[in-house]
Parts: structure tokens; sequence; C-alpha cells
């Protein structure tokens, strides 16, 4: 039975009863798939101007200046993504593309700013936002196979730009659908920016064998001027460490309280995240004010781990706080993991859920 049951607990209402993440089972049609290939909520009112460099990493405030003067590049008569091969130059006028990189990959570690960074460069180029596609790689590929590859083409043909958070290639068919489908996105004349935590000629580096796929990966490496951005991780940075775990007690007594969340045992969420479609875990999190987890535990296995990483990205991307007892979340991924060839994306998953981890104290009056 979920924990987020009323008959589990005696004596509370159905109407008073928290939302059960493992009860939801969305449909997400392609249209919605395409319109809401924009920032995400957490990134609506980012701007280069709000990005706040560190002082002591002059890489950051040097990539704002080359992504400020690659947005004007963008603008003009002959910048839409209308067929025609134009300039990727930073700042210049239009004129036939020159060979060599078409686009720019921010490189660098979990909370930097990277997507702050690819989110303003989607808001500062001068085109109507229909005009403009902003989603992380696994929605990319969660597009072509909604759509069909020469659909998806024919879609984003006409964009005058393709952002692409949180680049990962963890599969050769990935390597080479994404590598074919970006090369006709240039060919159109889109204009490309990435993020990533590995540097394009790197992509899929101990997850399988790249070398058999190196064609591909070096073809996908020649569409991106690399930057690299030094740092550590803002989320951390003068902050107190996440709150630890609560008891099983406070957190389904907070669920109860607060309108809109969701409680659930987390043993029972990760055998339902192996139900739904990946691209339908930003749709899982619709309408939620809270996620609350009961006894937390380490992962079982590496795709049970990495349904995980793709559901805590969602959730910070909706701002959503997350209220859990048992274990730590840097405990959720075994030391294996972590020395893998995945480590990227589970330590950006224990940033972000110990980021929501510290939004949620303010739900139990903690601070």
């Amino acid at each position: 039975m979920s924990s987020s049951s009323p008959a589990a607990r005696p004596g509370v209402t159905a109407e008073a009863a928290p939302l059960s993440l493992c009860a939801r089972e969305p449909y997400v049609p392609a249209d919605r798939l395409v319109a809401e290939m924009v920032p995400p909520p957490r990134f609506d009112a980012v701007r280069f101007g709000t990005y706040i460099p560190d002082p002591n990493q002059p890489s950051q405030p040097e990539a704002v200046h080359v992504l400020e003067g690659f947005a004007a590049g963008l603008g003009g008569p002959g910048a839409g993504g209308s067929g025609k091969r134009r300039l990727f130059g930073f700042g210049k006028a239009a004129k036939p593309a020159p060979a060599g990189p078409r686009g720019v990959y921010l490189d660098g570690g979990y909370g930097v700013g990277k997507t702050h960074l690819l989110a303003s460069l989607w808001h500062a180029t001068p085109a109507e936002p229909a005009l403009k596609a902003f989603g992380t790689f696994v929605e990319l590929t969660n597009l072509v196979g909604a759509l069909g590859f020469q659909q998806t083409v024919r879609t984003l043909s006409g964009h005058r730009l393709l952002c692409i958070d949180e680049f990962e290639l963890d599969d050769p068919g990935d390597t080479v659908l994404v590598s074919t489908l970006l090369g006709r996105l240039v060919e159109a004349g889109v204009a490309l920016a990435a993020t990533s935590n590995t540097l394009p000629g790197k992509l899929g580096e101990g997850r399988f064998a790249s070398a058999d796929f190196l064609r591909e990966i070096q073809g996908l490496s020649a569409h991106f001027r690399a930057l690299r951005i030094d740092g550590e991780d803002y989320r951390h940075r003068g902050l107190p460490k996440a709150p630890p775990p609560y008891t099983d007690e406070l957190v389904t007594k907070t669920a109860y309280a607060t309108e809109g969340a969701s409680l659930d045992s987390f043993a029972e969420l990760l055998d339902h995240l192996a139900k739904v479609h990946p691209s339908r875990y930003g749709a899982l999190a619709d309408g939620l004010a809270a996620v609350c987890l009961t006894g937390v535990r380490p992962v079982p296995d590496q795709s049970t781990a990495l349904r995980l990483v793709v559901l805590a990205d969602r959730l910070y991307d909706r701002e959503v706080p997350v209220l859990a007892s048992g274990l730590p979340f840097d405990q959720l991924f075994s030391e294996e993991m972590l020395k893998g060839g995945y480590r990227k994306k589970y330590f950006r998953a224990i940033s972000r859920l110990t980021a929501l981890a510290r939004d949620a104290g303010r739900l139990t009056g903690t601070p």
C-alpha cells in the first residue's frame, strides 16, 4: 500500500490526503513536447545581467562576454533558420558561413551556472520564442522518438537557435542519432548551444566503446566552439550544508499539512519510475508544491539511478522542494557508481537534490 493512501492514516479523510507520484501515469502528446521547449520555470527570469560570476574564476565573466556577442550575432535579416547558411560569428554581420564550429558548448562542473547562461542566451537571442528551442538532451531525444527523425528535422529547421542542456551520450544509438540530427540542423542554418560536464570530443567515454564511433563524436565536436567554465558549485557557495533527513513522522505530517504535496515511499517511487517513460517525468511533477519521500535508501542499480537523475533534474527545473526521511542524498549512489562513466550525472543529481532539500526546510519551519 502506498504511504500516501488515506487508509494508511487512520482518521484522515481522502480529501485531506496528499497526492502520490506513484498514482500518476501522465500522457504527454507530441505537441506539448514541442511547445514546452523553452527554459524551465527556474530559469524564466534569468539573464546575463543576473549571473553572478565568481571573482576568482575569470572564465565565468569571459563566458558571459562571448555569449552576449553570440546572441547579438543571431539577429538581423540573414539570421533566421530558413535553410540558408549563416554566420556564427560573435556579433558580426551575416555573410556566407565559414568552415569550423557553428555553435557554442559550455563545459564545466555541476553548479557553475551553465544552465543559467544557456537560458540567458535563449532570452537574449533576438527572435520570437517560437523560433527558439530549449531542452535537455533527454528531451531532445524524446522529441525524436515522439515525432520521428524527419519530422523533428522539419520542426526544428525553421528555428534560429537550439539550446541543449545536459548534453550526454549514453549509448552508440544516441551518438549516431544526435550527430545526424545536429548536422542536418546546422545545414539548415540553425544555431546550436549546449552545456555539459564533458568536452565534445570526450562524449560517451567510459560508457560505451566510443572509439568505435569516433567519426560521429568528432563530427559533433566540429559543430561547437568549447567554452570552459571553471568554479565551484554555486548551490553550496557560502551556504550551510543540506539539512539531515527528517523522521518518517515529520515528513508524513508535513505532507498532510502542505497543500499540493505528494507523499510516497522512496522504494515505491523507484519502482514506479520504471513504468513511466523519462519524457513524462516533467508531467509527473505537474502542479506539485512539494515532494515528500519516506525511507530514502541507496539506489539498487544503474538503470534505476539514471531514472532518478532525470526526475531530480525535472524537480529542480520546476523548483519543487523535496522533504525526505532515511539516508541523506549524498548516500544515494554507490562508490562504484560515483567512480564510473555516469559519475557526473550522479554528482549533479546529488547537488540538485541537496538544494531542493534545503528549500524544503521552510515547510517544516526549520532554518
